[in-house]
């Protein structure tokens, strides 16, 4: 081979193994950067959190002035009360607001998961400054709408007159037994 040629061939393969790595200008920030799972960076999914919630304290008030029966609001544990995908263990700060509004205004504040175990994750909820009047999980080999359905029935049945449902997935909506529901987004399955 000549040097000529030997050169251009390792320029080749210089060029192929530094250009994937050398436009860094092109990569967003990491706040705003979408994972693989396409889940938006932190500051656009609190925008996308607010917008969801804003109407939730108008709606409680408009109820709990007719106050029928114990009003209460759910809450979704994972990506709704706490920022699982993000800051696992933190509150999620617009809706621990809705949750805190309730509970001000004498509305019970219940959880429902499709988590299975109820002990850690009251504390969790607890520690990050969550009221916690009642919390319903999923049972073994149950799907998470028919855990979370059978939560909501039950909580009824318990005397609760649940007024809002607060969720992230189509799961926290699935069969009733509430009056409204506040869905915030989950990006198509990206936060679970």
């Amino acid at each position: 081979m000549s040097v000529r040629k030997f050169r251009i061939a390792a320029l080749a393969v210089l060029t192929a193994v530094v250009l994937p790595v050398a436009s860094p200008a092109v990569a967003a920030p990491a706040e705003t950067a979408a994972s693989g799972r396409g889940v938006p960076g932190y500051q656009t999914w609190q925008a996308d959190v607010k917008k969801a919630v804003a109407p939730a304290i108008p709606w409680l008030r408009a109820r709990s002035a007719e106050r029928d029966g114990n009003p209460a609001i759910i809450l979704d544990i994972d990506n709704t009360a706490l920022e699982t995908y993000y800051h696992p263990g933190r509150a999620d700060k617009p809706v621990l607001e809705v949750a805190e509004w309730a509970h001000k205004h004498h509305m019970a504040v219940l959880f429902v998961t499709a988590r299975t175990s109820s002990s850690s994750a009251r504390q969790q909820l607890e520690d990050a400054g969550y009221p916690v009047d009642a919390m319903c999980t999923r049972e073994h080999g149950e799907s998470k709408d028919e855990g979370k359905a059978r939560c909501r029935e039950e909580l009824t049945r318990d005397g609760y007159n649940i007024t809002a449902n607060i969720g992230n997935r189509s799961t926290d909506f699935i069969g009733g037994y509430y009056e409204k529901g506040f869905k915030l987004p989950d990006y198509d399955g990206g936060l679970s």
